[in-house]
C-alpha cells in the first residue's frame, strides 16, 4: 500500500527502507532534506493518494503534537494518522478525540526494535479502532518479524500504554545486569567475568536478547572504560511508575531501576552527601571532597572515643 512517513531519523528511516523492500511505495518527510522525498507536509498529504495514511515517527510531546496538529488541518476526512513514537497513552486519547471530530482516523503504535528492527522487524503494540488497525493490516505485516510481535492491545491508548509498560520492564531488566555485572568485577573470586555473561546466553532462564547485546559490549570494551556511567530516560520510565501511583500498583522494581538512572546523573550526589555527613557525624567517618579518602582527624568528631557500632554500618 501508499504510506506517508513523516520523521526518517534512526527509527523511522529504517522503517521507511524495510515498507520499500516489501514492495509499499513510502513518501518520506523530513527535516533534513537529505533524506526526504519532499519538502514539507502539504507536498508530502498532495503526493498521497485518498484516503490517505500518514505514519508519524518523531520524538514524542511537542514535536508530535505539533506534527499532528498540522496534519489535522491538510488531511480529509477518512484518512489516516499513525503515531508510531514513545507517545504518552493520555495524549493519543486527545489527538484521536481532535482528528476524529474532522473525520480523521487515529491509530496509536509503539514500537520496539531499535537498530535492529532493519533487519530482524519491529515489535508492534497498537491502539485503535478494528477498522482502522486492519486498514493498516499490510503495513503491519511487513514491519513485524516473520512469527509473533504484534498485537492489537485494546482502543486508542492501549498500544503506547503497552510500549510504556514494556519499557519499565526493559528498565528493570537492563538494572539487573547493570548491577550484576558490577558485583562480579568487584569480587576476587571471577575473573573472567564477560566469559560468565557469555555462559549464560544459553540453556539459562535469564537468556534473551538484552544479554546477548550486554556480551556484544563487554566483547567490545570488557572494562566498558570507553563509555561514561550515565544514562538518560526516554521518559516512558517515569509515565510506568506514575501510572503504577495511578492504579495502586506496586512496581519496586522499575521504580528502583528509574532512580537508579537519576542517580547516574550527579557527578556528586547531593544525597549521597548527607549520608556522608550523618555517617561522619555518628562515626566519625570523615571523607574529604578533595581526596575522596576516608580520614579519621584529630578534630573529627568521636576522634578521641570509640563510635558505637550502628546497624548497617
Amino acid at each position: 500500500m501508499q504510506i506517508g512517513m513523516v520523521g526518517l531519523g534512526r527509527m523511522g528511516g529504517n522503517m521507511a527502507e524495510r515498507l520499500r523492500r516489501e514492495g509499499h511505495e513510502v513518501v518520506g518527510y523530513d527535516r533534513d532534506p537529505e533524506v526526504a522525498d519532499v519538502s514539507s507536509l502539504k507536498e508530502l498529504v498532495d503526493r498521497l493518494h485518498p484516503p490517505r495514511a500518514v505514519w508519524v515517527m518523531v520524538p514524542a510531546g511537542e514535536p508530535t503534537r505539533a506534527t499532528i496538529e498540522e496534519l489535522g488541518t491538510l488531511l480529509s476526512a477518512g484518512d489516516l494518522v499513525v503515531d508510531g513514537g514513545n507517545s504518552h497513552y493520555l495524549d493519543d486519547q486527545r489527538h484521536a478525540a481532535d482528528l476524529g471530530a474532522a473525520g480523521i482516523g487515529f491509530v496509536d503504535c509503539g514500537v520496539s526494535g531499535g537498530v535492529w528492527g532493519l533487519q530482524n522487524g519491529y515489535a508492534l503494540m497498537v491502539g485503535g479502532s478494528e477498522s482502522d488497525v486492519r486498514r493498516l493490516a499490510p503495513v503491519f505485516e511487513s514491519l513485524k518479524p516473520a512469527q509473533d510481535g504484534f498485537v492489537h492491545a485494546g482502543e486508542v491508548g492501549a498500544g503506547h500504554f503497552a510500549k510504556m509498560v514494556h519499557n519499565g520492564i526493559e528498565y528493570g531488566m537492563m538494572q539487573a545486569f547493570a548491577e550484576g555485572w558490577e558485583l562480579l568485577r568487584a569480587s576476587d573470586v571471577v575473573t573472567d567475568v564477560t566469559g560468565a555473561f557469555r555462559s549464560w546466553r544459553h540453556g539459562t532462564v535469564i537468556r534473551s536478547w538484552l544479554l546477548d547485546l550486554m556480551v556484544r559490549a563487554l566483547e567490545e570494551d570488557p572494562a566498558l572504560e570507553e563509555l561514561r556511567g550515565y544514562a538518560q530516560d526516554s521518559g516512558e520510565g517515569r509515565w510506568t511508575v506514575q501510572a503504577a501511583v495511578d492504579h495502586a500498583v506496586p512496581l519496586p522494581v522499575i521504580t528502583a531501576a528509574l532512580y537508579a538512572r537519576f542517580a547516574s546523573r550527579q557527578d556528586d550526589s547531593p544525597a549521597m552527601k548527607v549520608i556522608a555527613a550523618l555517617r561522619n557525624q555518628f562515626g566519625g567517618h570523615a571523607v574529604t571532597a578533595k581526596e575522596g579518602e576516608t580520614a579519621k582527624g584529630a578534630d573529627a568528631p568521636g576522634a578521641d572515643v570509640v563510635p558505637p557500632v550502628e546497624a548497617g554500618e
